[in-house]
C-alpha cells in the first residue's frame, strides 16, 4: 500500500497531503540515470584498464615484439646503410681511379634508385606504421645494392679494358739493347744532320748494323707502312687509348697496313732511308698526338739500374742526330 505523506502548512496550521510536481519527478528520474551512465562508464573503464581482455593482451604483446623486432632490424639497415656508402666511396676514389674512370656522381645513383624498386611486395605493409619505414628503407638499400653490383659490373670490364691496356702501351725498345750502347740521340732540340740547323728531334735515334730487327713496343694495329721524302720506309702503329708509335728509316718494312701486332713481333730491319746519315731507327712515341720523351716507356725491358742509366745516356747523348 503506498503510503501517503503529510506536511504542516504554517499559512493554513494544518496538516496537508504532501504532492509532488511532474517537473520534480522527472528531474529526479534524469539525475538518476545520469548519474546510473557516469557510474557504468567509470566501472568499464577500471575494467578495461586493471582487467583487459585476453585478446587485447595479445594484440598488447605482438606489438611491443614488433617494436622490439623494428629496433634490431632498423639498427641493421644502418649498419648496411654506412657499409653501402663505404663501398660506393671505394667504387668512386680507388676503383674508378685506377683505372681512370668518371666517378659515378650521387645524383645517378638517386636517380636509379628512384628508378628501381625491386621490393614492391613489402609495400603491402603500408597499413602499418613500423612496416612501412621498413619497406621504404629496404626498398631504397636494395636499389643501391642493384646500382652498386651494375657498377661493379663495368669495373670488371675496366680491368679486362686494363689489362689490353697495359699490352698496347709501348713498353720496350724498338731494338735489341742490352749493352745499352744503342742510344746515339736523345728527345730534344739537336744539330740537323743535313739542314746543320737546330730542330726538334722528337724521338730517340737507336743505331744498329743495317738489318737488325725492329720490334713492335706494344700491341696495336699498323696504320701506316710504307716509303716517305724524309722518313724512307717506316711504319706507324696506333696501340688506342691515345698511344702512337713511329718507327724511320728502315731498309725493308715486314709489317702491312691493317695488321694487327704483338709486343716484340718484328715490322722491320735497320736502315738509313730517307734523309738519314748511316744505319739506326729513329722511334717516337705520341700520346694523343703529341710527341713525347720515349725513353719513359722501357720500363718493361730493363731492371731499375739500367732504366736510370738509359736515362742518364739519352741526357747526355750526342747533340747532333742521324736525321
Amino acid at each position: 500500500m503506498k503510503k501517503i505523506k503529510y506536511f504542516y502548512n504554517t499559512n493554513t496550521l494544518r496538516y496537508e497531503k504532501l504532492v509532488t510536481p511532474l517537473r520534480v519527478k522527472l528531474l529526479r528520474i534524469f539525475g538518476f540515470l545520469s548519474a546510473l551512465a557516469v557510474s557504468c562508464l567509470i566501472v568499464i573503464y577500471l575494467y578495461t584498464k586493471f582487467f583487459p581482455k585476453a585478446a587485447d593482451k595479445q594484440v598488447q604483446l605482438k606489438y611491443e615484439a614488433l617494436k622490439d623486432n623494428y629496433g634490431v632490424l632498423n639498427t641493421k639497415v644502418k649498419t648496411l646503410q654506412q657499409q653501402m656508402t663505404s663501398l660506393e666511396k671505394r667504387d668512386n676514389e680507388v676503383y674508378r681511379s685506377i683505372f681512370e674512370a668518371t666517378p659515378l656522381t650521387d645524383s645517378a645513383r638517386q636517380k636509379e634508385i628512384e628508378r628501381k624498386k625491386e621490393v614492391e611486395k613489402i609495400s603491402l605493409m603500408n597499413d602499418d606504421v613500423l612496416g612501412d619505414s621498413i619497406a621504404k628503407t629496404i626498398n631504397s638499400l636494395s636499389a643501391r645494392i642493384n646500382f652498386q653490383a651494375t657498377s661493379y659490373d663495368a669495373i670488371a670490364k675496366l680491368i679486362n679494358n686494363q689489362e689490353n691496356k697495359l699490352a698496347s702501351i709501348p713498353a720496350i725498345q724498338p731494338v735489341s739493347n742490352k749493352q745499352l750502347n744503342r742510344i746515339a740521340s736523345g728527345f730534344g732540340f739537336r744539330i740537323h744532320p743535313i739542314y746543320g740547323i737546330a730542330k726538334m728531334h722528337n724521338g730517340l735515334d737507336f743505331t744498329a748494323p743495317q738489318g737488325t730487327p725492329i720490334y713492335a713496343t706494344g700491341d696495336g694495329t699498323v696504320t701506316t707502312a710504307g716509303a716517305g721524302t724524309g722518313t724512307g720506309n717506316h711504319v706507324i702503329i696506333n696501340h688506342g687509348y691515345g698511344y702512337e708509335t713511329v718507327y724511320m728509316h728502315m731498309v725493308r718494312i715486314k709489317a702491312t697496313n691493317g695488321q694487327k701486332v704483338k709486343r716484340g713481333e718484328v715490322i722491320g730491319w735497320v736502315g738509313s732511308t730517307g734523309a738519314s746519315t748511316g744505319p739506326h731507327c729513329h722511334y717516337e712515341v705520341h700520346i694523343n698526338g703529341t710527341p713525347v720523351d720515349p725513353v719513359y716507356f722501357f720500363f718493361n725491358d730493363l731492371n731499375a739500374e739500367q732504366y736510370d742509366l738509359v736515362l742518364k745516356i739519352a741526357a747526355t747523348g750526342s747533340a747532333k742526330s742521324f736525321d
